[in-house]
């Protein structure tokens, strides 16, 4: 966190990732990680089929999702934090699996597709960037309707109405061998992307992730010293 926290809210720190848990809508508010090419690279004495999905016991359970909150609902437990981020030992890998780090997910055309497509390349750039720092979270965005208005409307599954979100983002800020610093910022809906979309497209300026989340990211970088920002020299 040595470039800032987006919010102080309910923070939770696991070995390998922390966390802002938003307590209203039983889902994280971001999560944040610290990759390199260290951390993301296959270990095979860590096994993705031994863990197991488990509820946050640090959570009061009146604001904690479970795993019957996701039954039957059509959304995939989607990983805030990638599992395949965090590949040093085995205890770092199941803690991904905590539901604090869940949010629902369209499965089939989003979370095992585009949105897997973004992670991987977020652990591609540890080939370029000698740290990546990557936070990642839900939106909740509104949509004009038919009476000319804009409302902010998302589903609820389960019985503890977890909030599933209109669209995600992540923040990521590389850091070369030279200490330059680079940023990208994406924004993907929670639907069914088309495989040929290509992840520039989701592009924005990060800006535009902090009015709509509430959050300041990498707050203790002045953006006029960084190097570029999607690409684009800053």
């Amino acid at each position: 966190m040595r470039f800032g926290f987006p919010s102080l809210d309910n923070i939770r720190s696991m070995d390998d990732f922390v966390l802002s848990y938003d307590k209203r809508n039983r889902v994280a508010n971001w999560v944040f990680e610290h990759i390199n090419k260290e951390s993301v690279q296959k270990n095979p004495a860590v096994d993705r089929s031994k863990c197991e999905f488990y509820e946050d016991k640090s959570v009061h359970e009146f604001f904690r999702s479970t795993n019957a909150d996701y039954k039957g609902s059509g959304y995939d437990r989607g990983h805030m934090a990638a599992a395949g981020n965090h590949r040093i030992n085995q205890q770092h890998c199941d803690q991904t699996f905590v539901l604090s780090n869940m949010a629902p997910q369209v499965g089939k055309g989003f979370n095992r597709d585009s949105w897997n497509r973004l992670e991987m390349h977020v652990r591609k750039l540890t080939h370029f960037y000698r740290n990546v720092y990557v936070c990642t979270g839900p939106l909740y965005l509104p949509k004009l309707e038919a009476d000319g208005k804009s409302y902010i409307k998302y589903q609820v599954i389960g019985k503890n109405n977890v909030a599933v979100p209109t669209h995600f983002f992540k923040v990521i800020v590389m850091e070369s061998d030279n200490q330059k610093l680079d940023m990208e910022a994406y924004v993907m809906p929670n639907a069914v992307i088309k495989d040929d979309t290509p992840l520039n497209v989701f592009q924005v300026p990060p800006e535009s992730i902090e009015r709509a989340a509430g959050l300041l990211f990498f707050d203790k970088i002045s953006r006029s010293k960084l190097n570029k920002i999607n690409g684009r020299w800053a």
